[in-house]
């Protein structure tokens, strides 16, 4: 039995990451230009949806401010049964469940839905909420190489039981969509099951904002979507879309779910609400596409600094010496632009990048400013 306090071991811990320069720490940047949070389309600060928020909240006077128990015991109503159908019709499901956040949504899915002798497929840069699901469950599962169907293909030789195929439609750090088209094939010739978490691509993709699995017309190829909403939606919580038995199956097995307060009233007329603006929202759509187009090419047009993904609102820009991250980002941060290095162990080693992230409402001029920001910095 060891005899070292316990808050010692975890001093050592965190010292452990100090000396290697990863030590996370929680910081406000009030007043910086935002070229950092998932507001993509400015929801979260939108007067617009905030008014409307406060009408219609009227509407639902008679119910408590707060869930009051899991939905199984006391935590459930009617404007979850209205707001699980609208979800559902708007990303083409036939049915949807709500759950508190995305992590839960994809821990709560991926934990209870494969079986003991299933067999699990993901890609290695799926999000850390995917992982530890599949943690949880008793499936076998195995990492392909990212967005390589060829990889999957070989991996599939250790396949057995039900075969689930999990991905993101576009990923959260390096900002590339998942080839669905081709992924949707593999699952149909082997009679897979594919979960697309859409947290990066609801609002921006498709003619409302569905989201990629829908703007591609893969919604009856699809078996699960997980549709987050404190991103471009601005709100808070998580929903599942898929068949009518999912929904049944999670509400029985999917612990995430049962042991946990639903969300409160005002989280359901928010998300309300903000699915009610979001089919207005196409011009943003656009703009913030374009924005993070000029953004792009005038990233790689500077010596020592590479960008990417094209065609992608989350960029990564890697300078030629990694060790200058952290500096970087500090003085990009006192120029005022609010700007993150992300460091393992969120990224592989290697791969450390400022992530920048390109929002409806920023200008040409501050996309320039960042630029000759970048520029000086490096």
């Amino acid at each position: 039995m060891s005899k070292i306090p316990l808050s010692q071991k975890l001093q050592q811990k965190l010292a452990e990451r100090a000396a290697q320069d990863t030590l996370r720490q929680l910081k406000t940047t009030a007043g910086l230009i935002d070229f950092c949070s998932n507001d993509y389309l400015g929801l979260a600060r939108s007067e617009k949806l905030r008014a409307l928020i406060h009408k219609e909240e009227e509407h639902y006077r008679h119910l408590p401010l707060g869930a009051t128990g899991s939905r199984l015991l006391s935590g459930n109503h009617g404007l979850f049964e209205e707001l699980e159908g609208i979800i559902a019709s708007y990303h083409k499901g036939e049915a949807a469940l709500l759950f508190n956040s995305g992590y839960t949504a994809n821990v709560g899915l991926l934990s209870a839905l494969p079986q003991r002798g299933d067999t699990v497929f993901y890609d290695e840069a799926s999000h850390a909420s995917m992982k530890d699901g599949l943690r949880l469950s008793f499936a076998k599962t195995y990492a392909f190489r990212h967005n390589s169907v060829a990889d999957l293909r070989q991996k599939l030789k250790h396949a057995t039981g039900q075969v689930y195929v999990v991905v993101e439609s576009v990923y959260s750090m390096d900002g590339d969509q998942a080839p669905l088209r081709e992924l949707a094939q593999v699952c149909t010739e082997v009679n897979a099951a594919l979960i697309v978490d859409e947290a990066h691509a609801v609002g921006l993709y498709g003619s409302k904002g569905e989201g990629l699995t829908v703007a591609l017309g893969l919604q009856d190829q699809v078996f699960a979507q997980v549709i987050t909403y404190g991103k471009a939606m601005g709100s808070h919580g998580a929903a599942v879309v898929g068949p009518q038995v999912l929904r049944d199956f999670l509400i029985n097995y999917s612990r995430a779910f049962i042991y946990t307060t639903g969300l409160p009233t005002h989280a359901l007329v928010a998300l309300k609400c903000a699915y009610t603006l979001l089919p207005e929202l196409a011009p943003e759509r656009e703009r913030v596409q374009q924005l993070a187009n000029r953004l792009y090419q005038k990233l790689n047009k500077l010596s020592g600094i590479r960008c990417t993904p094209e065609d992608s609102v989350i960029l990564s820009v890697f300078p030629q010496q990694p060790r200058q991250l952290k500096a970087l980002a500090a003085a990009l941060q006192q120029a005022g632009f609010d700007v993150r290095p992300v460091l393992p162990p969120t990224v592989p080693a290697g791969t450390e990048r400022l992530r920048v992230i390109v929002h409806a409402y920023n200008s040409e001029e501050e996309i320039d400013g960042l630029v000759q920001a970048i520029a000086k910095g490096t």
